[in-house]
């Protein structure tokens, strides 16, 4: 058990610039957009910066700063 949390603590201390895949929550604070804009751009742009996996999107942060400029 103590492993699962050390892990899990290990995983929160990557800073968010340093990730190649963000959440949308991750995104929207990282970029200053809001969560359901951000919810937005994924459903209309998947797969260009973002994939469904599961029932929740991931952001390719390099490729979504490129989109942006």
């Amino acid at each position: 058990m103590k492993n699962l949390q050390n892990q899990k603590n290990n995983e929160d201390m990557v800073p968010i610039p340093e990730k190649y895949m963000l959440t949308i929550r991750e995104a929207a604070s990282y970029f200053n957009i809001g969560i359901k804009n951000m919810r937005r751009l994924c459903e209309s742009n998947e797969g260009e910066f973002s994939i469904r996996w599961g029932n929740k999107y991931l952001i390719c942060r390099p490729r979504l700063e490129a989109y942006l400029n």
